[in-house]
């Protein structure tokens, strides 16, 4: 069985999406029409931007969401999920792909999204970290010592976790994790603290720009970030999208479980190769390609 996954943000570099845009006439028409929608030409920032321009979180998310959306649209027949997932924000364009939202309304969510995190950013810095080499349970145990917002918010691969919250918590963190053995507690060049308590204030904003969406029944089950569990219910992917911003992203467990149901193929769409590289690092029993 083929899974399709499409991944998030830190996967942008300049020059994404060009090639599309340049050779295929569909493709053009969406970032035209993504252009509009957003109010800026985003197609410029993308393709020719610096990378300090395409590391804002307004700019990033809807650049990212657009570059795998239209490549997946691209594939045309090659685009046959019989299970799909997305790192994050990935899990917007996962939905689009898979037929459980359309193109337009995927773009705006994915907007309203960014802006009101920035914005969460802005009125209380936070940032993460990556911590390498220790487990899971090892670091869960750390945060909760700590006094202040930090929590683990990645669970990427196995002896790779992100941990996310306020600045002087995330410090306190990384120093009490490298003495108890991590081999880096890495800080990341982030806008906030994804997946913390610190998004609390842009979960109103998200829910209720969701909440006025419609969903459709997807095509294939979408494994969400949340629970790493299969869902086509609409209702249950609404609830699972405004719970993700402020829970934690279970790569690791998601990619468990599609294995388990059945993935014997990975394919990454979109930007990037991380997530094969994450995959691989889950089980290197199954084949991992990608589309960039």
């Amino acid at each position: 069985m083929k899974a399709f996954v499409f991944p998030g943000q830190g996967a942008q570099f300049v020059g994404m999406g060009k090639d599309l845009y340049d050779n295929n006439e569909e493709a053009r028409a969406l970032f035209e029409k993504a252009n509009e929608i957003l109010g800026f030409r985003i197609t410029d920032l993308m393709f020719e931007g610096t990378p300090e321009d395409l590391k804002q979180t307004k700019v990033t998310q809807p650049a990212i969401f657009l570059h795998s959306v239209i490549l997946a649209k691209a594939l045309g027949e090659e685009f046959k999920p019989d299970m799909v997932a997305g790192h994050s924000l990935g899990e917007f364009s996962a939905l689009v792909a898979a037929g459980a939202l359309n193109f337009e309304d995927g773009l705006k969510l994915v907007s309203a999204r960014a802006q009101a995190m920035q914005k969460a950013c802005e009125s209380n810095p936070s940032t993460m970290a990556a911590i390498l080499a220790l487990p899971d349970e090892v670091v869960e145990e750390a945060c909760a010592g700590i006094e202040g917002v930090v929590v683990c918010a990645n669970y990427n691969c196995p002896g790779q976790l992100v941990i996310s919250g306020e600045v002087a918590a995330i410090d306190a963190a990384c120093e009490k994790l490298l003495a108890a053995g991590a081999k880096r507690a890495l800080k990341l060049p982030v806008g906030g603290g994804f997946h913390s308590p610190c998004m609390e204030p842009a979960r109103a904003e998200l829910a209720a720009a969701i909440e006025v969406t419609e969903f459709h029944t997807p095509v294939c089950p979408v494994y969400q970030n949340v629970d790493a569990r299969p869902h086509t219910d609409p209702a249950e992917i609404k609830a699972n999208l405004v719970a993700q911003l402020t829970a934690p992203v279970r790569w690791t467990q998601t990619v468990k479980n599609m294995i388990s149901d059945g993935a014997t193929e990975f394919v990454e769409v979109g930007p990037g190769k991380v997530l094969q590289g994450l995959v691989l690092k889950i089980d290197r029993s199954v084949a991992v390609s990608g589309h960039q």
